[in-house]
């Protein structure tokens, strides 16, 4: 490249940056700016000190948030991580509330509440239902997760494996808390299901094998009587994909990385097959990427198959493969209301079991774990106990 080239280049390369720079700057003023603006300012009045003091925190918890986030995610800070995602917990759930509270004030406001006490009862209401919520949530979150049963008939299913049981557990997400005795509940939970087969659609940790090794490790004592089955998820590739895939693989699971195996029980088979995770193809990793093809190469066209794919978007290549039962996780069910209206702009399925064609059906799981902040708020977390059925005779 040229002096003249490097000279053009630079500002072209500069321009994204400075774009994302401006959202960042944007969002961070819209979640922190809003409860201050609710909590703080607003017709409260409060005296000149406590305005003053409130302006501070959020000032300087702004400034704080992104320097923490980048340590803590980008830097691979434990400490940093879990004060970030503890604060973007806190700050999306203040964020939420102090714009419905705003909706409350209007109602005050047209009952002929005036300010400063409209105001005051409108921050007092946000205040005492966002840390009820925090609280409530933080224990749903760190709790060990209720059991889901669900019966799933398939018509194809042959009478030799009705009543399989399958377990599913998905985003463990095994992270900068240490909840490596929550993991070991979790274990004995699934091996009191007496599973047949246990599946793990991906998103085990955030963080390299070697940083969640006593969290992980309880995985190695899943019981199944036929099977135990992995596939890939997002974060695997921000994690060190390669090490989680070799590490499920020493702990005796199957790591279905675009392949299958064959469940046979009473005469009757059954096809469970696993893809990567649909951002795969992006990682760089050689022949990682969603390969249903090479999943069901060499399969009986005639057996139903179950598929292991991280998120529900991907039902779209099990609908044109033929896939009687695809199981997903990646949604988290939206653990913090009201994320839920966001992931459904992005995913076909919040949660639950969905129909997608004549043949195909889907199960998305609400996780096992959660990712980043310590809350689940309307979208509890799960071990799924799905029951196969074959059709009545």
């Amino acid at each position: 490249m040229s002096v003249g080239e490097a000279v053009e280049a630079e500002p072209k390369r500069r321009a994204p940056r400075a774009r994302f720079g401006s959202l960042v700057a944007v969002i961070l003023l819209l979640l922190f700016g809003v409860p201050w603006a609710t909590l703080v300012w607003s017709g409260n009045a409060w005296p000149a000190p406590v305005l003053a003091a409130g302006t501070v925190v959020f000032v300087l918890a702004a400034g704080a948030f992104p320097v923490l986030m980048f340590r803590g995610h980008g830097g691979h800070s434990d400490a940093a991580s879990r004060v970030a995602d503890t604060m973007l917990g806190v700050i999306w759930v203040l964020f939420t509330w102090s714009i419905i509270g705003q909706a409350f004030g209007l109602v005050l406001a047209l009952a002929g509440v005036a300010d400063p006490v409209r105001s005051r009862v409108v921050t007092a209401v946000v205040l005492l239902i966002s840390l009820a919520l925090l609280l409530w949530g933080y224990a749903e979150a760190m709790r060990v997760s209720r059991v889901r049963r669900v019966d799933v008939v398939l018509p194809r299913l042959g009478p030799g494996l009705d009543g399989l049981r399958v377990v599913l557990i998905t985003d463990t997400h095994y992270g900068p808390i240490d909840r490596s005795r929550w993991s070991r509940a979790v274990v004995d939970v699934i091996n009191s299901l007496e599973p047949d087969i246990v599946a793990h659609t991906g998103d085990i940790a955030d963080g390299q094998v070697e940083q969640r090794l006593s969290q992980s490790s309880p995985l190695g004592d899943v019981r199944a009587r036929y099977a135990r089955v992995y596939v890939t998820g997002n974060h695997e590739y921000y994690s060190g994909a390669l090490g989680w895939v070799e590490h499920m693989t020493s702990l005796g699971w199957d790591a279905l990385h675009n392949r299958h195996l064959v469940v046979t029980r009473g005469g009757d088979s059954l096809i469970v097959a696993g893809v990567d995770d649909r951002t795969a193809a992006g990682s760089g990793l050689p022949g990682h990427h969603a390969d249903h093809v090479a999943a069901l190469a060499g399969t009986d066209p005639e057996l139903p198959i179950l598929l292991l794919a991280h998120q529900p978007q991907q039902i779209t290549g099990a609908v044109a493969h033929g896939v009687d039962l695809q199981l997903s996780g990646h949604t988290h069910g939206g653990q913090i209301w009201p994320f839920h209206y966001l992931v459904r702009t992005d995913q076909p399925v919040l949660q639950g079991l969905s129909r997608h064609s004549e043949r195909t059906q889907l199960y998305t799981s609400r996780g096992t774990g959660f990712w980043g902040p310590p809350f689940r708020i309307f979208a509890p977390s799960e071990i799924t106990l799905l029951t196969l059925r074959s059709p009545a005779p």
